[in-house]
């Protein structure tokens, strides 16, 4: 009786208290880690290629909050008891559920890429081999261009590839706002959409400064 008392204050009586593997919880938390993992990359990148303070600051910010998230997203699936890393091809959970129907607009999130993590759980680098990459992606050869720019030509390419990336992020996570089970998936989300959605904005006003275009 003991047992069963606590098999169900832990499961509930509608099912699993945590969210299983095909979920939009676990789906949008393995997706996002690896994007948010390529934020920090460029972010790392770039501010080793510039001495402007404006740009170094934004990308400290950016590695920060973005770390710090993944951090907590990772730390969800190993108490959920699932993978990190998994053979479903990325964005799937988007396709079931949004809004009752099969995705509608958001099939498709800005960039038109796809990103992967390695079967045995590993994040998959972008170009790699390891599959498509996700929408708002950054290519190896991007990201090899970056590496290789300087100052201004650095600042204005980091911008461009992050504001796609965030854009792609942003539809993500209103995705994973509106179809998560779980309260810390749907805050975690939603502070997403706002954080990342002002930060779109401030790298528009950060490239006008410069005298370039989004891209």
């Amino acid at each position: 009786m003991a047992g069963a008392l606590l098999t169900l204050a832990l499961t509930g009586s509608d099912g699993p208290s945590v969210p299983g593997e095909d979920s939009a919880d676990v789906g949008f938390a393995r997706d996002m880690a690896i994007h948010h993992q390529q934020a920090v990359e460029m972010s790392f990148i770039v501010r080793d290629r510039t001495d402007d303070e404006d740009v170094r600051r934004f990308a400290y910010d950016v590695i920060n909050t973005q770390a710090n998230q993944r951090g907590m997203m990772l730390g969800w699936l190993d108490s959920w008891g699932v993978t990190i890393g998994s053979n479903t091809p990325p964005m799937q959970w988007m396709e079931h559920g949004r809004s009752g129907g099969s995705g509608g607009q958001h099939d498709a999130p800005h960039g038109g890429q796809h990103g992967s993590a390695a079967p045995d759980g590993r994040d998959a680098p972008a170009g790699s081999g390891g599959g498509a990459l996700m929408p708002g992606m950054a290519t190896e050869a991007e990201l090899e261009q970056l590496r290789e720019a300087e100052g201004e030509e650095a600042e204005v390419l980091y911008l461009r590839l992050m504001t796609e990336h965030h854009r792609a992020g942003v539809d993500m996570a209103e995705a994973g706002e509106e179809m998560a089970g779980t309260k810390e998936i749907r805050d975690l989300a939603a502070g997403m959409v706002e954080g990342q959605a002002s930060e779109i904005n401030l790298m528009a006003r950060m490239l006008a400064e410069r005298d370039a275009a989004t891209g």
